[in-house]
């Protein structure tokens, strides 16, 4: 079965991260390993949006990529951008290995509301499916309801479900990228937000 490996990026709670481990082969059918130990984000800071660039971010797993290995998702509690957007919810290179994901804008404690937790993990799981789809080589669906559409809001993306629709999923199925021991071609992928 193909593993995705799970990268703790700065002080993410490790609960959201084992959440994970078992919520994602709940919507794809693909196993989730948690690697055992932390990128620290800090090279990705740029002090003049005090964010962090999320394509630096999957600049540096690419050193994590060893033959063999089938994707990596990076979970970080940082705020991302890329610098045509004020901000992103995560980033994915468009069918290669990495994908990085942050709970920072997920938090409804970020917009002056009480936490929930719950509602966290939901996002998060919509979000880590969502780009590890762009990874998969799937790109936004016109169908708000399917992980794989565009979301620009928190708002949206709690309208979205967690699994793929029928035209994406079948997409899946047929491409080579859900294939046992798919080798990837790292070195000529573009980013996805």
């Amino acid at each position: 079965m193909n593993v995705v490996h799970l990268v703790r990026v700065g002080t993410i709670d490790l609960s959201l991260v084992e959440f994970l481990r078992s919520a994602i082969p709940q919507s794809l059918n693909l196993a989730c390993q948690i690697l055992p130990f932390h990128l620290d984000p800090s090279a990705a800071y740029h002090a003049e949006r005090e964010q962090f660039h999320s394509s630096e971010i999957l600049q540096r797993m690419q050193t994590l990529v060893r033959p063999g290995d089938w994707r990596f998702l990076a979970i970080a509690d940082v705020d991302l951008y890329i610098p045509i957007l004020k901000y992103v919810f995560g980033e994915a290179q468009m069918g290669g290995p990495c994908a990085v994901v942050s709970t920072f804008r997920l938090r409804q404690e970020f917009y002056g509301l009480d936490r929930d937790d719950a509602l966290l993990n939901q996002r998060l799981l919509k979000e880590s499916v969502h780009e590890l789809g762009h990874t998969l080589d799937l790109r936004h669906c016109q169908d708000y309801r399917c992980v794989m559409a565009s979301s620009h809001a928190v708002e949206w993306i709690d309208l979205r479900q967690s699994s793929l629709c029928v035209d994406c999923r079948s997409r899946l199925e047929s491409s080579k990228h859900m294939r046992e021991a798919d080798p990837i071609d790292a070195h000529h992928k573009l980013p996805s937000a």
